[in-house]
């Protein structure tokens, strides 16, 4: 019987959206909730994968954001600050909104899922305020 099993994550992070014509545009940070689904056939112990591994699968993951500033790389402002300051700095061929950084977590996590052939499929849903939130999903 197909079982959807999830565990959520968390981590502080800042960003901005240079393009944007509201606050957005400023340096800014928010507190990050995401939650990682996996639907399939749970195993012989009953498990769709036991939660010990996906937090072992996602955690370096999102231990590489934690305390970083997620810049895309056209962001030339940024890029030159962040290059001679040496602060934690993560960047991205993408905007970082949190449609993007959905995407980017569900291509990333669907290579490693995609090896254990009993698992069917992926959502990712990133938390960015207390009342918004992006979602993407699909079969692995």
């Amino acid at each position: 019987m197909l079982t959807t099993i999830s565990k959520d994550f968390r981590w502080e992070m800042g960003h901005r959206l240079p393009d944007h014509e509201g606050a957005c545009r400023n340096i800014h940070g928010h507190s990050y909730r995401m939650w990682v689904e996996l639907t399939g056939e749970p195993d012989q112990t009953g498990m769709v994968l036991d939660y010990f591994v996906l937090k072992q699968l996602v955690d370096p993951l999102v231990a590489e954001l934690d305390h970083a500033f997620l810049c895309h790389d056209t962001d030339s402002l940024m890029v030159n600050f962040l290059k001679v300051s040496d602060l934690k700095a993560v960047y991205v061929p993408f905007a970082t909104t949190a449609e993007h950084i959905a995407a980017w977590f569900f291509e990333r996590l669907s290579l490693l899922f995609a090896r254990m052939k009993h698992l069917q499929e992926l959502r990712v849903r990133i938390q960015e305020t207390e009342r918004t939130s992006a979602e993407v999903g699909g079969k692995l």
